[in-house]
C-alpha cells in the first residue's frame, strides 16, 4: 500500500502544472481516484472533483489545490535567450544558475537559468539579490530565429522536476506546494474505499490557487458545500532563522497542523482534533487570526458561507525548488480527514455558539 501512495504521489510532483497549466497533475488525479469514487468530474476551469456518494444529504468538500509556482517566457532576444516573468510567488535570487524544463506542446527542453558570473559583476552587484528582470535562460540556441522553431511566448516553465528522499520518512521535491494537498484528497478516497458514510464526499484537486484561490473559489460555488477543508502546507519552523516566537513551533514529523482562527469554523475545529484523537495520530495546532492565504479562505466565504477548517503539512524552504515534507505527516493527515468523515452526518451542527 505504501508504495501505491508513494507512486501516486511522485506522479504528482513529477508532473509539471503550474498555475493556468495544471492538466498533467490533473490526469494523474484522475487516474488515482477514478476507481474510488462515484463520479469524477472535470470542470471548464480545470478542477477535477471527484465524489463518493453517501447515505444523507451533507456535502463535505476536501481541497487540495494541483498548482505549482513556476516561470512563463515573456520574450526572446535576437540571440536566442529567453526572457522570463513568475507564475506565482518566486523568489528571483534562488533562480541564477538552476536548470529548468520548458514546454512547448509535447515538447520539453532543458534550460539554465543565466547571470553575469561573480567575477563580473561590480562590488555593489555581489551584495545585491538577482532581479527577474536581470536573468535569462540559455537552452542552447543558436539566434531568435532557431529560438522560435522550437519554443514561443508564453510557453511555461517549471524546475527541474524530481523527488528525493533525504530518510525514510523526509522528501524533497520542487512542488510539495501543494501536491501534498491533492495527495491527501485522493488517498482520503481510498481510506474510506469499502466503507458507507453519511457524508457525500466531494474530493476536489483544485487550481489556480498560488495566484489568487481562483479554483476553489469556483468548485466551492458549484458544490456547495456544507462543510470545506481544504488541505495545504504551512511553514515549518524546525530549522535556522525561523522565529517562533512570530510563526509558532511547527516541526516535521509531529503530525499534520490543524488551523484555528478567524477563517475556521469552531465546531469543525473542535472536531478535526477529536477526529485525530479518534485515529490516534498526533497532530499539532497553528495560531491564524485572520483569513488564510489557503482555498480554505476562497471556501469560507462561498454563497452565504461554508463552515471551514484547514488541516496543513509541515512544509521546509517553501516556494523553493527543494520543499521538504513528511511521508508521516501526509499519512496521518489522511486518516485524520478520514475519521472526520466518518463522524459527520446529517444532524451535526456547525453554527458557531457560545461556550
Amino acid at each position: 500500500m505504501e508504495k501505491i501512495l508513494k507512486k501516486f504521489f511522485k506522479d504528482l510532483v513529477v508532473a509539471p502544472s503550474p498555475s493556468g497549466f495544471e492538466q498533467p497533475a490533473q490526469e494523474v488525479y484522475r487516474n488515482y481516484v477514478k476507481d474510488l469514487a462515484d463520479d469524477v468530474k472535470t470542470d471548464v476551469h480545470g478542477n477535477v472533483i471527484a465524489l463518493k456518494k453517501g447515505t444523507g444529504k451533507l456535502r463535505l468538500m476536501f481541497s487540495g489545490h494541483a498548482d505549482e509556482i513556476g516561470l512563463m517566457i515573456k520574450y526572446i532576444d535576437d540571440d536566442g535567450f529567453i526572457h522570463f516573468t513568475s507564475i506565482g510567488g518566486v523568489d528571483a535570487s534562488l533562480l541564477p544558475g538552476l536548470r529548468v524544463c520548458i514546454y512547448h506542446g509535447k515538447k520539453v527542453y532543458i534550460g539554465i537559468i543565466g547571470r553575469k558570473p561573480i567575477h563580473l559583476l561590480k562590488p555593489d552587484e555581489r551584495n545585491k539579490s538577482a532581479k527577474m528582470d536581470e536573468l535569462w535562460i540559455d537552452f542552447g540556441a543558436k539566434d531568435k530565429k532557431d529560438a522560435e522553431k522550437k519554443i514561443s511566448v508564453g510557453d511555461h516553465i517549471t524546475f527541474l522536476p524530481g523527488m528525493e528522499m533525504l530518510s525514510k520518512d523526509f522528501v524533497a521535491t520542487k512542488a510539495t506546494d501543494n501536491k501534498a494537498g491533492v495527495f491527501v484528497v485522493g488517498a482520503i478516497l481510498k481510506e474510506l474505499e469499502n466503507e458507507t458514510i453519511c457524508a457525500n464526499v466531494y474530493s476536489v484537486s483544485s487550481v489556480q490557487e498560488e495566484i489568487g484561490l481562483r479554483g476553489a473559489r469556483t468548485s466551492a460555488y458549484g458544490i456547495d458545500p456544507t462543510v470545506g477543508i481544504a488541505i495545504d502546507v504551512t511553514h515549518a519552523t524546525d530549522y535556522p532563522g525561523m522565529d517562533k516566537n512570530k510563526m509558532g513551533d511547527i516541526k516535521l514529523g509531529k503530525g499534520p497542523v490543524v488551523v484555528v482562527g478567524a477563517n475556521i469554523n469552531p465546531k469543525v475545529f473542535d472536531l478535526l482534533k477529536e477526529a485525530a484523537e479518534k485515529a490516534k495520530v498526533d497532530y499539532q495546532i497553528e495560531a491564524a487570526p485572520r483569513g488564510t492565504g489557503t482555498d480554505a479562505n476562497a471556501i469560507q466565504i462561498t454563497r452565504a458561507g461554508v463552515a471551514a477548517g484547514l488541516i496543513s503539512i509541515p512544509n521546509r524552504y517553501m516556494h523553493t525548488p527543494n520543499e521538504i515534507i513528511s511521508f508521516k505527516d501526509l499519512y496521518d493527515a489522511v486518516k485524520l480527514l478520514a475519521q472526520f468523515a466518518r463522524m459527520i452526518n446529517d444532524k451535526t451542527d456547525f453554527i458557531p455558539k457560545v461556550l
